[in-house]
């Protein structure tokens, strides 16, 4: 290690350094989940919070793992892996919650995205949108076996990540809402499982990296099975994607 490695300083916005020793995190976006997240670990203990950044450490198989909110949306997402991989992070597991889209999808179910649809900014300001937001395939691999081994219900395949959600449930208000509802019945044509607002740039952000990262989501509810009469149970407890996130980030460990 050079001495300008060791004299790493905290990074701006997430307000930690590279002293912590972890190479995987999982990433809730609400800064409240992070210490109910950090529970499921080994030793855990709170390490740092800065602006929508809180940071708690702890242990999984004797080597540290770190969990930290991204906030919503695209913007703080992409801030917090830029800085969280100067300071060594390389596994990044998205821990959070979508509206489901696909009458497939109920309320409780697990939502794995291995794809997202870019209709957002943020990775924009990246790489040209013709450039898929995929996962990584080990991150995936290991959502989906830890999915099956704990015998959950659960999808995976393509989201859609937005920057509006008032834009999604209120279209009709907005002045682009021709534009947002026809976009959203195409992306159910083509099977889209659900919406939410954090993956897109979490995959763009970490392919341009080279870090692995991976997406697992709680269905709250789902519109459109609303919509077309069918029965639509709410989930608002995110339990089952956490306890898939763990065991996936322990399954990573190593590899």
């Amino acid at each position: 290690m050079t001495k300008e490695d060791a004299d790493l300083e905290k990074m701006y916005h997430i307000g930690i350094d590279d002293s912590h020793g972890a190479k995987t995190v999982l990433l809730p976006g609400d800064p409240e989940r992070v210490e109910v997240i950090a529970q499921k670990l080994g030793n855990p203990r709170f390490y740092a919070r800065s602006r929508e950044y809180t940071t708690w450490l702890g242990e999984l198989q004797g080597e540290a793992v770190m969990v930290m909110s991204t906030g919503m949306g695209g913007p703080s997402t992409a801030i917090c892996v830029e800085e969280l991989y100067k300071t060594g992070i390389r596994n990044f597991i998205r821990v959070g919650t979508c509206g489901g889209m696909d009458l497939n999808v109920r309320g409780g179910d697990i939502v794995i995205a291995t794809g997202a649809i870019r209709m957002e900014g943020t990775s924009k300001e990246y790489v040209p949108v013709e450039f898929p937001a995929v996962a990584h395939l080990d991150v995936s691999n290991a959502l989906i076996t830890a999915a099956r081994e704990k015998g959950f219900t659960y999808h995976a395949g393509i989201v859609q990540c937005k920057d509006s959600f008032y834009g999604q449930h209120d279209p009709g208000r907005m002045p682009a809402g021709y534009d947002l509802e026809n976009k959203w019945r195409a992306w159910i044509k083509a099977r889209c499982l659900a919406s939410e607002m954090e993956s897109a740039a979490l995959f763009i952000v970490s392919q341009i990296l080279g870090a692995r990262a991976g997406c697992v989501l709680n269905a709250v509810w789902n519109q459109e099975r609303a919509n077309a009469g069918l029965d639509n149970p709410e989930c608002h407890d995110p339990e089952r994607a956490v306890e898939v996130a763990v065991r996936a980030a322990e399954l990573l460990i190593g590899s």
